[in-house]
């Protein structure tokens, strides 16, 4: 199922530590590193490990497609991690050069945002599937998620050409250059009406971000698994739990994971360098880890018996996960706990 993720990642942790020009404390420096070089690994495995059993393993349906590039969106980002990690280890000194700066850093946005507009495509297709079956039997096809999917990289690579047009090397004054966002418009940046454009450029990509990126998605997700939650009950077909549950942890895990990293973005605005602004980078950090290692496995072990989780192996939770039975009675009588 979906959860929570970006965006994103989708963000990506890297891209926490790469927006601010301050050095954090060597402590928080030392739990950033850690936590992106853990995540990194984990993600990778786990995050290929996931694409491979989609791909080869699992029937093509709507549900193994809009997963795979949910999935997709969390491993092509988790793979530029290190490349940050080495960076943030020497002082936020990039040595990859001002092509990769722009190109990298695309890619983490695309995957940012991707990430949550998968989610919020995932419950989408939940909502249509329970609330308009018919429609849903009719038009919900492998073709119809191949035209959400296309629409939804193209959206989002879209939506993170402007953070790569305003990355840029800089001269940090210390023998070393740095790979940051800079909203400039213009060579000169002594003018104050380019100074005063320049915050606003960077109000608008904020805004626009958490919009986009957090507020409408969260609205959607909310939204549409309280109307699945409450027709499936007028259905009665709630046969235990874990269906509630599931979508309970997708509204709550979004939230949790990415409000700290629209909080800290938000402080990097008001140029705050206290202890507060520390704090916050090493909560969005741990809580962005969390997204791009557990969110792709969560609903696979949401509601489960933990003992009969480990006597499972990953295929067979991958099917009992995703399967579906495309018959016209199973699409009425819809049973949550083993789809969702």
């Amino acid at each position: 199922m979906d959860l929570i993720n970006s965006s994103d990642y989708q963000l990506n942790v890297s891209t926490l530590v790469r927006n601010s020009s301050h050095s954090p404390a060597p402590a928080s420096k030392m739990i950033i590193v850690i936590l992106l070089f853990t995540s990194s690994v984990i993600g990778i495995i786990t995050n290929g490990l996931y694409l491979w059993i989609l791909k080869f393993k699992m029937k093509k349906t709507v549900n193994t497609l809009l997963f795979f590039h949910f999935i997709l969106s969390h491993f092509i980002s988790t793979s530029i991690v290190p490349f940050i990690t080495i960076s943030f280890l020497q002082d936020n000194h990039w040595s990859f050069g001002t092509a990769m700066c722009k190109v990298f850093n695309s890619i983490l946005y695309t995957g940012l945002f991707a990430s949550v507009f998968f989610l919020s495509a995932i419950s989408v297709d939940r909502y249509i599937l329970t609330v308009h079956p018919v429609w849903s039997q009719q038009h919900r096809t492998p073709r119809w998620a191949s035209n959400i999917i296309l629409g939804v990289w193209i959206f989002a690579a879209a939506l993170s050409m402007p953070y790569s047009f305003f990355k840029e090397m800089h001269d940090d004054h210390k023998g070393g250059v740095t790979c940051q966002n800079y909203y400039d418009v213009s060579t000169n940046r002594e003018s104050k009406k380019l100074q005063a454009l320049k915050k606003w450029i960077h109000i608008a990509c904020f805004t626009s971000r958490f919009l986009l990126n957090f507020l409408l998605p969260f609205f959607i997700i909310t939204f549409c698994y309280v109307k699945v939650a409450n027709k499936m009950k007028k259905r009665s077909l709630f046969k235990s739990n874990k269906p509630f549950k599931v979508m309970t942890a997708a509204i709550i895990s979004f939230f949790v994971c990415w409000m700290p990293y629209h909080v800290y973005q938000g402080l990097l605005l008001t140029d705050n360098k206290s202890l507060l602004l520390q704090l916050t980078m090493i909560l969005a950090v741990i809580t962005t880890s969390f997204n791009i290692v557990f969110s792709p496995t969560l609903y696979l072990f949401v509601g489960e018996n933990f003992k009969k989780v480990i006597k499972k192996s990953i295929l067979a939770l991958f099917e009992s996960t995703y399967n579906e039975d495309p018959s016209p009675e199973r699409t009425q009588n819809l049973n949550l706990q083993d789809y969702i």
